[in-house]
């Protein structure tokens, strides 16, 4: 009498290795989907890295810095004067380009420019994050007052910097709205020193 040897592995036929490798391609291109679609949302609502490109914000940030900037702040609260900011200008037509700028007025501030001197709802603004070599410009703006929605954002460098004061396309003062208003600029992840 002879009996069956169950310890011989049973080979899988064609027809099963095909569903294998299909289930398995279909697995890799599910889960690199999902990651794609979680970086997008993250991208799009928590944080992201921005280039600085340029020298508007000199000496806080120089051109080729790469910044972590959050969104999430801005989510749950509203921007603040001081704050460094990754903005949009209207108007521009790169819908794609945005500017990393400081916001100096917020709703409802009365911003004016004396002598280039910043003054705030008429006072003096304290800004020790502006280099005087780098502000010598003699710039004069009558006072604005800030609508409900609207920010004034400069750059540290203003001798060098397209900003509200003469906003790109328009030359003349032009504060932005709050949804202009991407993300928060929290710190400089990388610096290229040269």
């Amino acid at each position: 009498m002879q009996t069956e040897n169950t310890n011989q592995p049973i080979m899988p036929g064609k027809a099963e290795k095909k569903r294998t490798i299909g289930k398995e391609i279909l697995s890799w291109v599910l889960h690199l989907g999902a990651a794609v679609i979680i970086g997008l949302l993250i991208n799009a609502f928590l944080f992201q890295f921005i280039r600085v490109d340029g020298e508007s914000m000199l000496d806080t940030l120089h051109d080729g810095d790469i910044m972590f900037a959050t969104k999430i702040d801005y989510i749950f609260g509203d921007p603040e004067n001081g704050d460094v900011v990754i903005c949009r200008f209207p108007g521009v037509t790169n819908e794609g380009k945005t500017f990393v700028k400081r916001i100096v007025g917020c709703p409802g501030d009365v911003i004016e420019f004396r002598a280039g001197m910043l003054f705030r709802n008429g006072e003096p603004a304290n800004e020790d994050y502006l280099t005087e070599t780098r502000n010598q410009q003699p710039f004069v703006m009558p006072p604005m007052t800030l609508g409900p929605n609207e920010y004034f954002v400069c750059g540290d460098n203003r001798d060098n910097s397209h900003d509200c004061r003469t906003l790109i396309y328009w030359g003349k003062p032009e504060p932005i709205s709050r949804e202009d208003i991407i993300a928060h600029a929290q710190f400089v992840f990388y610096r290229d020193i040269k």
